[in-house]
């Protein structure tokens, strides 16, 4: 496995880009494990217990302390409370719900070095428009910096158009595009500035 490089690893904020199945949530849960030994999901697609296991699964750091904001539960019909390190949306659309929880988040965290990831944009862009999602990513990445966190999101390149893609990588620092080439997964990274970095395998 090849480590992302410092510049990865010491950004605010990462955008982490590809096609399916190219390693995005592989790279998403390292990246996390790298930053903080209890980092803070925003989950759309995956139940807290699913993110918590993939996590232990792909890390091999404990999924105890990770805190999940879960918006997939409650729209499966399962009414559950919150607890310390689970918060439940109604579902990935509701943006207004998801800030609140995350600010709980925030205010119970006194002292603690989080690290925030959000999987995936692309499920919150089939409730809203780009420009939208774009606000929401602002807000957030604002939010974390605000708090010393580092930030991380993670868009299907192939679900969106060119332009939508586009849109969403200016609120982050650096962006990690993923692809698969003759079965083996590669990233490269790209700054706000010069060339992107050469393809390399994972």
């Amino acid at each position: 496995m090849t480590l992302l490089p410092d510049a990865v690893r010491g950004a605010d904020s990462v955008l982490i880009s590809g096609p399916p199945m190219s390693g995005k949530y592989d790279l998403f849960n390292r990246l996390l494990a790298s930053w903080s030994d209890g980092p803070v999901v925003i989950s759309t697609g995956r139940t807290a217990e699913k993110v918590r296991g993939d996590y232990e699964e792909l890390t091999g750091n404990p999924g105890d302390d990770v805190v999940v904001i879960d918006c997939v539960t409650h729209e499966q019909g399962d009414k559950r409370e919150d607890t310390p390190t689970t918060k439940y949306v109604a579902s990935a659309g509701n943006l207004t719900d998801i800030g609140i929880k995350f600010t709980d988040v925030v205010e119970s965290s006194a002292g603690r070095e989080r690290a925030v990831g959000i999987y995936s944009l692309s499920q919150l862009l089939m409730y809203w428009d780009p420009e939208r999602i774009y606000q929401f990513t602002r807000v957030m990445t604002s939010q974390t910096s605000g708090e010393g966190w580092p930030f991380v999101g993670v868009l299907g390149s192939t679900a969106h158009d060119e332009q939508v893609v586009h849109t969403l990588h200016e609120p982050f620092e650096t962006v990690v595009e993923t692809r698969v080439d003759d079965d083996a997964r590669e990233f490269r990274v790209r700054g706000r500035v010069g060339q992107p970095s050469d393809w390399k395998p994972f």
